[in-house]
């Protein structure tokens, strides 16, 4: 916590009251000494760690719940998780919006954690109240009615979660003016605080609550992330004074199509060379919380919705009509969202490779020896508590790369962070090819081993293979977190419009979510193309009989031409120009 405690408390300057904009929950001038900075993320990081242990204590073992209680084959039940999962990382579009546009982030944060709660209510309802709860094996059908109430609730989580998602991280940044330097610097350390929270949370999920529910009971296995979420809401409204409240700009969707609507009806007039004859406020931005945009050269086309006609400079600049006529600093919002694109879509890759620890690292655990220990009292470590060192690993790799790469890379690159954020993500990808070839070895070596054993047709005993031999495969991909999904979380909200953070958050998030859609997709065409002619396919319910080992190959390939395109991308990319200085709109 020494970075808590000596990350710029109280910033040197003479100001009492933010520069950026930022108000008190009354409305009013947030005043340093008593509003912000680190002694408002506690209540942020908890509310943080305590959701994470929610949301992660009931997914990590979902796709053995939906095997065992709702009777679902292999395919099925990693095909509903990928899909779940994909729709949690959508929903932060709309949470997103209505926090930008409308609501603000505090109010967006609470209503979706009021869903939230219902959801997981409704869930432990679903696994523990009689007539709701599945039938044991062999105890009848699942109904219709319990089908529904599991995925109701679960669908009700994935808006709760989805929708405070891309404003957590976002409002936690807000705790910190942008126009003073030490608190601009302590900004950097809270991303790296904000995602060790995230991985605290999981760490207790992966570890305590996949032993609950697979030796107490799903009941309490879903009880207890649901008493975790009521102490994060309390978390958060505990530290409701302290809060610093960036004000909502408008709808950012509204900005971008008067952009593109002005640039097409003056598809013919010609963009001027000297980008200081094009439209721009003249005193302050024209939209609230936001620093202007200095010009950029890509997409010039969009700057024909900058460009003043005959018609409105007889007009004088005096109230033009935004669908004609928009401001410099409105068109780059539109540039900076599309240089974003390529970005985002080059991380879609990794996620799907990410997914794999609650879907396929899971069955393909399933099938190994979970004992630590001999005998008839050797304790068993479910297989999906094996991501708890995916955990550990991004426990030991934050630090170690704040401390030890940065400073090494710094020498090297001379860039101030060691590597900028487009090298950070491009090494991670780099790195998340090696936890698939980890994976695919694993299961060479385990289809030999049941084919010396007899044990091809044996899908209810353990091979003779310890479970920890996933390890490295988890222990990877931690490590490619922390270079690519850290350093995502601070691109996005670093590089995207300053009225639309918590949107570019949620674009980030929303690859994540088109990952689980594309796992899902390769599992549905594998199943599809394997299965023909009467074929058993790469993953069968006998996985002993499959090749889940071609389905990793098939990942890694995918990474490796992911990973060649995204060279190109960051050679493209350019970075946002803002005003070194806050102008805020007073409209």
């Amino acid at each position: 916590m020494a970075a808590m405690a000596g990350g710029g408390d109280e910033s040197e300057t003479t100001t009492t009251t933010t520069l950026d904009g930022t108000t008190d929950r009354s409305g009013k001038a947030a005043v340093r000494s008593k509003t912000g900075t680190w002694r408002a993320c506690p209540f942020i990081l908890g509310n943080e760690c305590c959701e994470r242990l929610a949301y992660y204590g009931m997914s990590s073992n979902l796709v053995n719940y939906m095997i065992d209680r709702l009777h679902q084959g292999n395919a099925a039940a990693a095909n509903n998780v990928s899909n779940w999962s994909g729709t949690c990382y959508v929903m932060p579009l709309l949470g997103a919006f209505l926090a930008d546009a409308y609501l603000g982030r505090y109010r967006t944060i609470a209503a979706f954690m009021a869903l939230y709660i219902v959801g997981l209510t409704l869930l432990t309802m679903s696994a523990a109240v009689p007539g709701l709860r599945p039938p044991p094996d062999g105890g009848g059908a699942v109904t219709a009615g319990q089908s529904a109430a599991f995925f109701v609730a679960l669908y009700l989580i994935a808006v709760g979660t989805g929708g405070i998602k891309p404003c957590v991280s976002s409002f936690g940044a807000d705790q910190f003016d942008d126009a003073d330097p030490r608190e601009r610097q302590s900004k950097s350390s809270f991303f790296n605080w904000f995602y060790m929270s995230i991985n605290v949370g999981a760490l207790v999920a992966s570890s305590v609550l996949v032993w609950v529910q697979m030796n107490v009971g799903w009941g309490w296995g879903f009880g207890i992330p649901a008493a975790a979420m009521a102490v994060a809401v309390a978390s958060f409204l505990l530290g409701s004074k302290l809060y610093r409240h960036q004000k909502p700009g408008g709808s950012p969707l509204t900005r971008m199509l008067q952009v593109a609507v002005a640039a097409w009806r003056k598809g013919k007039q010609p963009v001027p060379a000297d980008a200081s004859l094009l439209h721009e406020a003249s005193a302050v931005s024209a939209i609230q919380g936001s620093r202007k945009l200095e010009h950029t050269e890509q997409f010039r086309w969009l700057d024909r919705a900058a460009v003043v006609t005959a018609d409105e400079e007889d007009k004088d600049g005096k109230n033009p009509n935004p669908w004609r006529l928009c401001t410099v600093t409105q068109v780059e919002e539109l540039k900076s969202v599309i240089r974003l694109l390529p970005v985002w879509a080059s991380g879609i890759v990794m996620s799907a490779v990410y997914s794999q620890m609650s879907t396929m690292f899971v069955l393909q655990g399933n099938t190994l020896d979970p004992r630590m220990g001999s005998g008839a009292g050797a304790f068993k470590i479910p297989s999906a508590s094996l991501s708890i060192f995916d955990t550990l690993s991004v426990i030991a790799w934050a630090p170690a790369y704040d401390r030890l790469v940065v400073p090494a890379a710094r020498r090297w690159t001379g860039h101030p962070r060691g590597f900028t954020q487009l090298q950070r993500m491009g090494i991670g990808l780099a790195v998340s090819v090696l936890s698939m070839l980890a994976a695919g070895a694993l299961e060479v070596a385990r289809l030999r081993v049941a084919a010396s054993h007899g044990m091809l047709d044996d899908s209810t005993n353990y091979l003779p293979i310890s479970i920890f031999w996933q390890v490295p495969q988890y222990f990877i991909i931690g490590a490619a977190e922390v270079f690519t999904f850290i350093g995502q979380i601070e691109f996005f909200y670093d590089q995207a419009p300053d009225a639309m953070r918590s949107m570019g958050t949620a674009l980030s998030l929303t690859s994540s979510a088109l990952g689980s859609y594309l796992s899902a997709l390769l599992v549905s065409v594998v199943t599809a193309v394997t299965t023909r002619n009467g074929g058993l396919g790469w993953i069968p319910d006998n996985l002993n009989r499959g090749h889940l080992d071609y389905f990793f190959w098939l990942l890694s390939v995918l990474s490796v031409v992911n990973f060649v395109v995204y060279l190109w991308i960051a050679k493209w990319y350019r970075y946002k120009q803002a005003t070194t200085s806050y102008e805020l709109s007073s409209v």
